[in-house]
């Protein structure tokens, strides 16, 4: 926890490490104070004795110093123009880290030190991965009626993992079907239209006291993984298939994550991947 001081301050480093795309955490409010956190997919404390180059409240490991750069001059150059520039150092290399670093006060007084691994790979091949921005991507989302207590769920947490990463609302075209099984051929109709750069799929299938569970199960994963294949527009499995409503509840946000929000990521991951390896050569 860092305190600031003043209201101007915290919305502006608020503001600051938000725009660089660190996850909001939770934010609270008591007795005239207030707090907003990010959060980060891994992190710890670390103190170290040793001349450094600069002075900063605190030092940041990224994986992608020149994105976080570039958005921390966008930010700067919005607020204040070339004046509030001065506060951002260029990228300079520190070789005895063998990192790239740079520094940045987005209110004065308030310095940090960003800094990436000059081979953050050590040698090891080099991943393709898909990012988790969704912005300029177009996406529909097929969803059953049938078990709409669940579905329902399903659905209010894809859409929330769509906007939290950037697509827009007119992005986004929701198909309603029956049940699971009319799932497969609303997907194949929407991605041979060839409209939208991936379609999640939501639906739920509770089993029963017949073999009746199983045969739809099977249709649903084939057809839906079949008009993948042949159309070559991804398709996320947000499908529940579980023994009763409360198994069905709880992987829709009760207690073990919520599945459509899960599906919603895969789809925008897989988008990004997709692009990244036809623009790479790699395919």
């Amino acid at each position: 926890m860092r305190p600031v001081g003043d209201a101007k301050t915290f919305e502006g480093l608020a503001g600051f490490f938000a725009a660089l795309g660190f996850a909001s955490g939770k934010d609270w409010r008591q007795d005239g104070s207030r707090g907003t956190s990010f959060t980060t997919p891994l992190g710890k404390l670390e103190f170290a004795d040793g001349s450094f180059p600069f002075t900063s409240d605190l030092l940041i490991e990224v994986t992608s110093l020149d994105s976080v750069h570039q958005a921390a001059e966008a930010w700067l150059r919005e607020r204040g123009g070339d004046e509030a520039l001065k506060r951002l150092s260029a990228i300079f290399e520190k070789a005895d880290w063998t990192a790239r670093v740079f520094t940045v006060e987005p209110e004065p007084g308030f310095s940090f030190c960003f800094w990436a691994y000059s081979d953050p790979l050590k040698g090891k091949p080099v991943a393709v991965e898909g990012d988790l921005s969704a912005e300029g991507m177009n996406f529909a989302i097929v969803v059953s009626r049938w078990n709409a207590v669940v579905t329902d769920r399903l659905l209010d947490a894809a859409l929330d993992a769509l906007l939290r990463s950037g697509a827009a609302r007119s992005a986004i075209a929701v198909v309603r079907v029956p049940g699971a099984w009319e799932i497969p051929a609303a997907a194949r109709t929407i991605a041979e239209a060839g409209k939208v750069d991936a379609i999640v799929t939501l639906g739920c299938l509770l089993r029963g006291e017949t073999a009746h569970y199983e045969a739809i199960y099977n249709e649903v994963a084939r057809g839906i993984g079949q008009s993948q294949q042949e159309t070559g527009i991804p398709h996320s499995f947000g499908v529940l298939t579980c023994e009763n409503l409360e198994q069905a509840l709880n992987r829709a946000g009760i207690k073990a994550g919520n599945k459509g929000f899960e599906a919603a990521t895969a789809a925008i991951e897989m988008v990004s991947l997709r692009r990244k390896l036809r623009q790479g050569g790699t395919v």
